[in-house]
């Protein structure tokens, strides 16, 4: 479910009473934690956190128009959503985090290839979503991020 916001604040405001202050606490952390050069906007009408074009002007090379991806949060219907690219392109992080999740959590992960789902804002481990999002640098992420896409256009 993505939203018609154009900014931030509007998603944010948009949202129902319980999801508002679940999204408004996950991005409070990623704000607190997130290395310096990734740049908040709205991306693929979440909230998105990405590499700008002022340090990566290829861009996403699925839409060189848009800058590099790293994250997205989401109040979708039924689950709070992370969506984490460093989760997907590093198996020792995707490692890490799992085997953290569930020392920190109650709740199996209920994750995809990217995508972390919390049904309920109190299952959300906020320090460990914090810890992850420390974790990569902006120049880490450009560098296995034209990592894996060399890799894959070698394969094709």
């Amino acid at each position: 479910m993505s939203a018609k916001a154009n900014t931030v604040e509007d998603y944010i405001l948009s949202l129902e009473p319980e999801k508002k202050e679940a999204l408004s606490a996950i991005r409070n952390t990623i704000l607190s934690n997130i290395p310096n050069g990734f740049e908040e906007t709205m991306s693929y009408g979440m909230i998105g956190y990405v590499v700008p074009f002022s340090l990566f002007p290829n861009g996403y090379h699925c839409d060189p128009k848009l800058p590099l991806p790293f994250a997205q949060i989401a109040a979708q219907k039924n689950f709070i959503a992370i969506y984490h690219m460093g989760l997907y392109a590093d198996a020792d992080l995707l490692n890490w985090f799992t085997t953290e999740h569930a020392k920190a959590s109650k709740k199996k992960l209920d994750m995809g290839k990217s995508c972390i789902r919390y049904k309920k804002a109190e299952d959300i481990p906020f320090k460990l979503i914090g810890e992850l999002f420390s974790k990569i640098t902006v120049d880490q992420y450009i560098e296995t991020y034209t990592n894996n896409l060399a890799k894959s256009k070698k394969s094709k």
